[in-house]
C-alpha cells in the first residue's frame, strides 16, 4: 500500500502513544492539518472513480495500461490515494450514447465520476442545443445519485463556425455551474494539435499524450476526490 505524508505522521503518532500516553499524543494529533488526510483515509476504504467517456477515455490505439483511466489510477496511487479508476469509455460514443448506457456504465458503488463526452458530437455536427440537452440529462442523473462529477470539457472542430463552436464550448461552463459540478475546461489541453503527443490520426493521444493529460488534470481529480461524502 502506498503511504502518504499523513499516514506516516499518524504511524509516528501511534508509536508515541505507547511511550508517552494518550494525553501527550493527543496534543500531537491536533497539529496534523485535516487537509493532509487523503479521501481514502477519511473513508477507510478504496474509493471507486468512474471515467465515463468515449474513445479518449477507452484508450483507442494504446495498450490497456496506457489508457487514461489506467495512467490516472497509477498517478493517484503514487500520491497516496487508495482509488480504483474504472474505465467506462466506449469508442465512438456521443453524449446521447452515454445517456443511453448510463445505468450499466455507472455502478451502484461508484463514488465519483469524470464525465468525458462530447468530442463525437462536434465531429458529427450534432446540433449544439441537442448536445446541451443531453449533457444536462446526464448531469441530472448524476445529481440524483448524489455523485460528485468532474466535467472534462471539449473544444469544437473548426468547420462548425464561430457561433456554433462557441455555443458548444459554453455549454460545459454553463451546466457545470448550474449543477455544481467541477470543470476541467479542455480534456486535450496541452496535447491537441501536437503530432509528437498524438497517434497518426491526429485525434487520439499516444501514451505520452495520455501522460500529459493525466499530469494536467490530476489536481482537478484530487479536488473531485475531496468532494466525496462519507458513506453511512
Amino acid at each position: 500500500m502506498v503511504h502518504n505524508v499523513a499516514q506516516m505522521r499518524l504511524s509516528r503518532l501511534f508509536h508515541g502513544m505507547r511511550r508517552t500516553g494518550w494525553r501527550a499524543a493527543g496534543s500531537v494529533l491536533l497539529t496534523i492539518p485535516l487537509i493532509m488526510l487523503s479521501p481514502a483515509l477519511a473513508h477507510c476504504r478504496t474509493l471507486k472513480l468512474v471515467a465515463f467517456g468515449d474513445s479518449l477515455t477507452a484508450g483507442l490505439g494504446v495498450g490497456p495500461a496506457e489508457s487514461f483511466p489506467a495512467q490516472l489510477e497509477a498517478a493517484l496511487r503514487a500520491k497516496g490515494h487508495d482509488v480504483t479508476v474504472l474505465n467506462a469509455g466506449v469508442s465512438g460514443d456521443t453524449l446521447q450514447n452515454g445517456l443511453d448506457r448510463f445505468d450499466w456504465s455507472i455502478p451502484e458503488d461508484a463514488d465519483a465520476v469524470i464525465l468525458e463526452l462530447g468530442a463525437n458530437d462536434t465531429l458529427r455536427g450534432i446540433d449544439p442545443d441537442a448536445s446541451r440537452s443531453t449533457l444536462e440529462a446526464i448531469l441530472k442523473r448524476l445529481q440524483s445519485r448524489k455523485l460528485p462529477v468532474l466535467i472534462a470539457g471539449m473544444k469544437a472542430v473548426n468547420n462548425w463556425g464561430n457561433a456554433a463552436a462557441g455555443q458548444f464550448e459554453a455549454m460545459f461552463v454553463a451546466l457545470a455551474g448550474q449543477y455544481h459540478a467541477a470543470l476541467y475546461p479542455f480534456f486535450l489541453d496541452g496535447v491537441a494539435l501536437k503530432p509528437e503527443l498524438n497517434q497518426q490520426d491526429g485525434l487520439h493521444p499516444n501514451p505520452k499524450g495520455v501522460a500529459v493529460i493525466v499530469a494536467r488534470i490530476l489536481p482537478s481529480v484530487e479536488g473531485l476526490l475531496a468532494r466525496i461524502p462519507p458513506k453511512s
